[in-house]
């Protein structure tokens, strides 16, 4: 009860609402109560396949089954596995119920319950191990459900899933055991294994050690290799998700079963031009595994590099090109995604390789005695296909062979000879007994006769390869001269000049079937322009060459401001000109460097000329440029569109004006490429704007010696003039070269329309001399602003002073105030004691003296007390004797008395 009350719990609070007691839930819920409490076991079976039935067919009861059906079906196949007609019941029951069922989705926030009935099946670890120990069973069908129900949830909840099997001992290898199972059973573990395997590392490496691919590979052959149907599909998907970022997996497929017998299932069998979609897709499938090993595994890993290496080695030893050479060369019947993939795993074989790149150029195809060198055949395919991705996929064949490869680039221009004029006009079928070098020029030539530069501009892509970074190959090609297309014309034409020719008439040609080739040849003028760039670079012979011909500056200066062209053409212009100035070394007048800059400076602006470099490194195809990645991996999802491509499908970047071979010319090495000479070609502006002209064409008239003047005083006159001249030279120089270093550094700014609209001798002198007056006036004006900062300083501390004086005067007049205050208080109490406190001070004085008195009279009182009573004692004592007191006492009075009046009398006086 505890467990139905869970489940009742999490679900309910889900499904629960106002249609809780409808129809649906009743009878789920009869329904579960015959097969929990029945009697008769035909009647609990009837129960199940009701069950089953409501489960697949309503999504209601999905929802009810859901709420309280997971204990009494899970009960079953824990306590009634002898019972295999309930068991299976159960499978298929729990398989409709994590199965969507195939109607109209409904809202987009509506509760799906078979990811609700997923979520609670795979909550417990217990009933993953419960379903994998179905798989022991003996029962075909209870095997064959239970990978069902596995694969069910595995789509739901991978996650979950696969941290079950793993923390369940041998469920791994349970899975694996069902591969040698029978075909259907083997299909379903396939599947599912293909599934847990594509993210899941741990388990890819469990799978491995349980010898998947001595499985993979019998069942491969089994299934008849490329020509099998979806299984051998199911079977490379696991094997590129066991490779794939794993090299330790890849050396142990090497070292153990090898590669022979991965390349077995390219070899075409039956009719060559026969391939049907299944066929295509494993094809693609193996070539994907080809370009796993060739990757090397991630990056991360320190050992991709030697392994990456040494698959590439094994490869090659056991005959791979010739594998590949049939499918992207020899069989024409082949698709276009075939024939591409073919082409890149070659092009990603022999990059880097000196053995395989030795091995390539010493191919041959063909049978004999017509045997052909490989490179031919892909030169030719590169020139005639209509697929622009086959283009693209021999060019990076091309682009790979030629890469640190001086001696295959040597090779490859040595045979560029031009044949006669009799062959120079023949159609393209005529090729085939042309050497490499012949069939790229023809492809040079040919195109302009049939009004479309396009296979022209293919053949100098192939040609940029040729010559990048090899300068006896420039030197080679620069020689080739080109018959005029008419005698009248005169002399030979350099094939560097043509390529101009070409370059013009990109962009008035049509394409072939007569539109505008704005949006479909959008990509010729920067092949050309590229070819153009690299042959440029560092060979002052090709610079020379290419401005013997005048019309040609005048044509890059008004490309550069063609504001209809695009911005990648404008910038490759813009560096064409840069490489004009910094690898020329001539010294003739007009095509100097100086002259170069100065013409830039005429007809274009430094400002707007470095913007061009700007705008084209902003760009998203020089923001986005990096190196070719890796076809995305092939699932049963992606692989019938992916056997569908023809040309273009995904080519969504064409929508955006952006063709996708312009990505193939601006890869990530042409972008460094481009970037470091743009700071070649800002420095050397610099430069030139600070070095003067070569040649002094105005000997002014001072420098003539005067009639009647002599040698001395020449000579003076001369060093004075010269010395002036020095002066104003260098001032001149020293303020071209901080106005080219500001261009350079900040690209200008609106000041410099001034100077594009300079184009005269006079205009520049008075420009200068406004320059010059501006320059004297901003130096006034900061003489102006130090005295005034002065000023303002000494007026601040002046104030500060003045500030602090108050405050100190303030001070003292508050003391001063303070002092007249008590100085006030004082006097009158001066004034206070003189008028009438000294008689208030002489009565206290008197009241002082009066109680004195009064206690000394007091005092004297007693005395007299005592006396008399000492009297009258003596008096009592001398009456008891007899004596007469009064006449004893008799004058005694009068003597005191006479004394005192004496004493009053002294007093007085």
């Amino acid at each position: 009860m505890d467990l139905v009350a869970k489940y009742q719990g999490v679900v309910g609070r889900v499904f629960r609402n106002e249609n809780s007691g409808s129809s649906e839930d009743s009878y789920v819920e009869r329904l579960l109560d015959r097969i929990s409490n029945g009697v008769l076991a035909e009647d609990r079976r009837a129960a199940m396949l009701e069950l089953q039935s409501v489960v697949s067919e309503s999504r209601a009861g999905q929802m009810a089954f859901g709420a309280m059906g997971f204990p009494v079906i899970l009960s079953v196949l824990k306590e009634e596995r002898d019972d295999f007609e309930m068991v299976r019941g159960a499978l298929e029951t729990l398989v409709g119920a994590l199965s969507p069922i195939g109607h109209a989705k409904g809202p987009a926030n509506e509760v799906q319950p078979t990811l609700m009935n997923s979520d609670l099946l795979s909550r417990e670890v217990d009933n993953i191990s419960l379903l994998l120990s179905l798989l022991s069973e003996e029962d075909f069908y209870v095997r064959y459900y239970t990978l069902q129900l596995l694969t069910a949830l595995l789509t739901n909840s991978p996650q979950r899933l696969q941290e079950a099997i793993l923390s369940i001992p041998r469920g791994i290898t349970r899975l694996m055991d069902m591969l040698m199972d029978r075909e259907v059973i083997r299909n379903e573990a396939l599947l599912l294994l293909t599934y847990l395997t594509r993210e899941a590392e741990e388990i890819q490496k469990i799978v491995v050690f349980e010898s998947a691919f001595e499985k993979i590979f019998s069942i491969i052959k089994e299934e008849g290799g490329s020509e099998g149907g979806v299984v051998v599909q199911d079977c490379l998907e696991l094997l590129n998700n066991l490779l794939r970022n794993s090299a330790s997996n890849q050396v142990l497929l090497r070292e153990t079963i090898g590669f022979d017998q991965l390349l077995s299932v390219l070899k075409l069998r039956g009719t060559t031009y026969k391939f049907t979609q299944e066929k295509t897709i494993n094809l693609l499938s193996v070539l994907e595994t080809i370009n796993l090993l060739i990757i090397g595994g991630p990056e991360t890993d320190p050992g991709r590099d030697s392994n990456k290496l040494t698959n590439k080695t094994v490869l090659v030893q056991k005959k791979v090109l010739d594998h590949l050479f049939m499918l992207g060369v020899e069989s024409q019947w082949a698709p276009v995604p075939v024939r591409c993939a073919a082409l890149h795993c070659i092009g990603d074989l022999i990059a880097n390789h000196p053995k395989n790149l030795e091995e390539l150029a010493s191919k041959r195809l063909g049978e004999e005695p017509d045997l052909e060198p490989a490179l031919n055949s892909v030169l030719r395919i590169l020139l005639r296909t209509s697929s622009k991705q086959e283009f693209m996929a021999a060019d990076y064949l091309f682009k790979n062979f030629c890469q640190q490869n001086p001696d295959g680039q040597t090779m490859l221009a040595s045979t560029l000879i031009l044949q006669p004029q009799s062959m120079i006009h023949a159609p393209v079928e005529e090729d085939i007994n042309m050497s490499f070098g012949s069939m790229l020029l023809h492809g040079l030539t040919t195109g302009e006769n049939e009004g479309d530069v396009e296979t022209c501009s293919r053949a100098a892509s192939v040609l940029s390869h040729v010559i990048k970074g090899n300068n006896q190959c420039k030197e080679k090609v620069l020689q080739i001269e080109l018959e005029a297309p008419t005698p009248i014309l005169g002399r030979a034409e350099p094939l560097l000049h043509r390529m101009v020719k070409y370059l013009a008439l990109a962009s008035s040609m049509k394409s072939k079937d007569g539109k505008s080739s704005t949006s479909e040849n959008v990509f010729v003028q920067p092949i050309i322009l590229k070819l153009l760039t690299i042959w440029l670079s560092d060979c002052p012979n090709a610079v020379q060459c290419f401005l013997d011909s005048r019309p040609h500056l005048t044509y890059l200066l008004e490309l550069v401001s063609n504001p209809t062209t695009t911005v990648c053409v404008r910038g490759l212009a813009a560096v064409l000109l840069g490489e004009c100035v910094i690898y020329n070394k001539s010294n003739a007048s007009g095509r100097d460097a100086y002259s170069i800059v100065d013409a830039i400076s005429q007809k274009v602006g430094l400002t707007s000329y470095f913007l061009k470099f700007d705008e084209m490194q902003k760009s998203s195809l020089f923001t986005s440029a990096k190196p070719f990645l890796p076809r995305k991996s092939l699932t049963r999802s992606s692989a019938a569109s992916m056997s569908e491509i023809e040309d273009g499908a995904n080519e969504s970047s064409d929508q955006k004006n952006e063709h996708p071979m312009l990505a193939s010319v601006f890869d990530s090495p042409f972008v460094y490429f481009l970037k470091r000479l743009e700071a070649d070609i800002r420095e050397k502006m610099v430069e030139a704007y600070s070095s003067p002209k070569s040649q002094v064409t105005v000997v002014p008239a001072e420098l003539e010696q005067r009639s009647g003047e002599n040698d001395v005083d020449y000579i003076k006159r001369l060093k004075t003039f010269v010395e002036k001249q020095c002066h104003e030279i260098q001032d001149l120089l020293s303020r071209n070269a901080t106005l080219a270093e500001d261009l350079a550094r900040t690209g200008g700014n609106n000041s410099s329309s001034l100077e594009r609209k300079v184009s005269g001798g006079s205009d520049r002198v008075q420009l200068e001399t406004l320059r010059r007056d501006l320059q004297e006036a901003s130096q006034r004006i900061e003489t102006l602003k130090a005295d005034k900062a002065k000023a303002e300083s000494e007026a601040s501390t002046y104030k500060s002073l003045a500030g602090k004086t108050e405050s100190d005067l303030k001070s003292l007049s508050d003391a001063y105030n303070s002092l007249e205050q008590a100085n006030y208080r004082l006097e009158k109490e001066v004034e206070a004691l003189k008028s009438g406190d000294i008689e208030a001070l002489k009565e206290e004085a008197r009241e002082e003296a009066l109680k004195e008195s009064e206690a000394e009279l007091s005092d004297l009182l007693v005395c007299l007390g005592q006396e008399q009573s000492k009297v009258e004692k003596l008096s009592s004592r001398l009456r008891e004797l007899g004596e007469d007191v009064d006449t004893l006492l008799e004058g005694i009075g009068d003597d005191a008395g006479a004394d005192d009046a004496d004493e009053d009398e002294e007093e007085e006086d």
